[in-house]
C-alpha cells in the first residue's frame, strides 16, 4: 500500500480539481461523510451521543465542519469549539460554515490561550470527541491555545476520532510537534501517510481508517509515490518460485562469515535463519578454533574452518575467496568481533566480493564511516539497528530515531546500497529513494539474536536469486510475522531467536498465500 506525504496529497488533491473537475467541495464532503462513516462502524448506533467538535483553521478544519453537521443530522447533540473566528474561514471551509451556522448547534469560539477552560466541562460530558484542528500540513510546533486544547482533549479520559490525521502530529516523518491528540480512531483521506505507521506516531493514530474520497485512481497511479507499507498481497508475487523437480541447488548456496569466542550462537542463528527461509545450501566461515562448537551446534550447515583462530587478514581472504566459487550470496557480521585486523578483512571483503551480500553486526560497525559510496559491484544490502546507524552516519541515535525515513533514504542514496533499519515499524530504502515501512513485528523480539536470524533470512532471499531491494523487503516482513505468530499464544514475549527461526516457514507460507 502507497503512502502519501503532506505535499504529494496536495498535488493529488490539486490535479483531481483541476484536470478531473471535482469540486474542492465536495472532497470535503466526501470526506466528511467517510469519518462519519467510520464513526459509526465504531461507536454502533449515533442518535444521542454527545459529540465536541474541535475545529482548527484550514481544510482540516472545514472537514470538521462537515462532520458536525452529518452527525447531527444523525441525532447527535453536537458542540462545535472553534478556535478561531468563523469569519475567518475561507474557500471550501466556508461553504460549509454556512450550512452548519443553520443548524441549532451551539458554537464555543477560543481565540485566546485564557479562554481554553471553558472546554474542559464540554469534554467532559462528550461521549466522543472529534478532533479537526490540522491536518496533514502541520509542520510547526504546536503551542497556546492549540497546546492546551490538544493538552485538555487528552486529560478528559474520552475516546478521541482524529480527522486525516492526530493533531500535533507531523505527518511525514512521525515525529511529535509538541503535545499531540492521542486517538482512539484516525480516519485518513484517500491514502495513509507515512508519520502513521512509523514511531512515535503510530502509538498516537489508534485504529486507522483509510477512506475514499473520490481522487480518481489514475491521480494516484500517476503520483510517482516512492513510500510504501508492506503488505501480503505485494510480497508474494516476490517469492521465488518452489517447482517440485527442485532440488537443493536451485535454492542457492549461502556462505556465512559469522562468529567469535563467546558469539557462536550468532553464527548459528543466522545460518538457522537461512536454512528456515528455505536455501538450499549454507556454509559458515568460523574461526579455527570454533569449527567443533558449530558442527556439532547445526548439523543442516557446512563449514569453512579458517587458518586463525579469530577473522583476520590476508590468510584468511585467501581462504574466504577459494571458498566463494559455487556460493550465490554472502552473509557478513554476525558475531564477527571487532579486532583490528578483522576490520581490515571485512573492508577488503565489502569492497572485492562480487557476491550479494547482507552486511550486518559487527561488520557494520568494522565499517563505520568508512563504508565506501556505489562500489559499483553486486548488491549490498545493510541491516543496522539504530545505534549502528549512528556509528554509520555520525549522527546521534536520537537524531535517527526522530526521522528514520529520511536518514534511511539519504544513507541509501548516497552509498549506493539497499538499508535495512531495524526497530519498530522497520524502514527499508533503496538508492532510487524507494522507501518501505515494515508493519510486522512485536516488542516480544526485543531480545538477543533476533537481528542474526532477519540476516540470514535476507541472506537466504539472496541466494536464491530474489534482487537486494525485494529481498529486504520480504526478509523483514517474513521474519516479523513469525514473530507475530508467536506472540498470538505468548502475547508478553520470551520466546527465543531460533523460536521465530522454527516459524519462518509457517510464515513464508502465510505470505504466498497473500491474505
Amino acid at each position: 500500500m502507497k503512502l502519501a506525504k503532506a505535499a504529494e496529497m496536495r498535488r493529488m488533491e490539486k490535479r483531481a480539481i483541476d484536470e478531473f473537475g471535482i469540486a474542492g467541495e465536495v472532497l470535503m464532503e466526501n470526506a466528511g461523510a467517510a469519518t462519519v462513516e467510520a464513526i459509526l462502524r465504531w461507536r454502533g448506533q449515533l442518535s444521542g451521543h454527545k459529540v465536541a467538535v474541535v475545529l482548527g483553521p484550514g481544510n482540516n478544519g472545514g472537514d470538521g465542519l462537515v462532520i458536525a453537521r452529518l452527525l447531527q443530522q444523525a441525532g447527535c447533540q453536537v458542540v462545535l469549539y472553534a478556535l478561531l473566528s468563523p469569519s475567518l474561514w475561507v474557500g471550501d471551509a466556508a461553504t460549509h460554515w454556512h450550512r452548519v451556522e443553520q443548524m441549532p448547534v451551539r458554537v464555543v469560539v477560543v481565540t485566546e490561550e485564557a479562554d481554553v477552560s471553558v472546554c474542559q466541562r464540554g469534554f467532559l460530558e462528550a461521549d466522543f470527541l472529534v478532533d479537526a484542528l490540522f491536518g496533514t500540513g502541520l509542520s510547526r510546533r504546536l503551542e497556546g491555545r492549540y497546546a492546551a486544547v490538544i493538552d485538555l482533549m487528552n486529560r478528559s479520559g474520552r475516546p478521541i476520532v482524529a480527522v486525516d490525521m492526530p493533531s500535533g502530529l507531523d505527518s511525514d516523518s512521525g515525529r511529535l510537534l509538541g503535545p499531540c491528540v492521542r486517538a482512539e480512531l484516525t480516519v485518513t483521506f484517500a491514502l495513509a501517510k507515512p508519520g502513521q505507521v512509523v514511531l512515535p506516531g503510530a502509538e498516537y493514530v489508534g485504529c486507522l481508517s483509510v477512506a475514499d474520497i473520490g481522487i480518481p485512481a489514475v491521480v494516484v497511479e500517476e503520483a510517482g509515490l516512492m513510500i510504501e507499507l508492506l503488505s501480503p498481497v505485494e510480497l508474494a508475487r516476490l517469492l521465488p518460485p518452489r517447482l517440485q523437480g527442485s532440488h537443493k541447488g536451485t535454492f542457492g548456496h549461502l556462505l556465512v562469515l559469522a562468529g567469535s569466542q563467546g558469539k557462536t550462537g550468532a553464527a548459528v542463528l543466522a545460518a538457522l535463519g537461512a536454512l528456515r527461509s528455505g536455501v538450499g545450501l549454507v556454509s559458515l566461515g568460523v574461526p579455527k578454533r570454533l569449527n567443533a562448537i558449530i558442527e556439532t551446534s547445526l548439523l543442516e550447515a557446512m563449514t569453512v574452518p579458517l587458518a586463525s583462530d579469530y577473522f583476520l587478514g590476508d590468510d584468511d581472504y585467501a581462504a574466504l575467496t577459494d571458498a566463494m566459487p559455487g556460493k550465490d550470496a554472502l552473509l557478513l557480521g554476525p558475531g564477527m568481533g571487532l579486532d583490528p585486523e578483522t576490520a581490515s578483512l571485512v573492508n577488503r571483503l565489502y569492497r572485492e566480493v562480487c557476491l550479494p551480500m547482507v552486511v550486518d553486526a559487527d561488520a557494520l560497525t568494522l565499517l563505520g564511516q568508512s563504508l565506501p559510496a556505489d562500489i559499483g559491484t553486486a548488491d549490498r544490502v545493510l541491516t543496522p539497528h539504530p545505534g549502528e546507524m549512528a556509528r554509520l552516519t555520525g549522527l546521534t541515535t536520537a537524531e535517527i530515531q526522530q526521522n528514520r525515513l529520511e536518514v534511511a533514504r539519504a544513507y541509501a542514496e548516497e552509498k549506493g546500497v539497499v538499508l535495512l533499519l531495524k526497530g519498530a515499524a522497520t524502514i527499508i530504502a533503496a538508492p532510487d529513494g524507494r522507501l518501505a515501512v515494515n508493519p510486522t513485528g512485536n516488542p516480544g523480539m526485543a531480545t538477543g539474536g533476533m537481528g542474526d536470524v532477519l540476516s540470514g533470512v535476507i541472506g537466504a532471499l539472496l541466494a536464491e536469486g530474489v534482487a537486494a531491494w525485494e529481498a529486504a523487503c520480504l526478509g523483514a516482513f517474513a521474519h516479523g510475522l513469525a514473530a507475530d505468530r508467536l506472540a498470538r499464544s505468548m502475547t508478553r514475549g520470551g520466546f527465543l531467536a531460533s523460536e521465530v527461526a522454527a516459524e519462518l516457514p509457517a510464515a513464508f507460507q502465510e505470505i504466498a498465500l497473500g491474505e
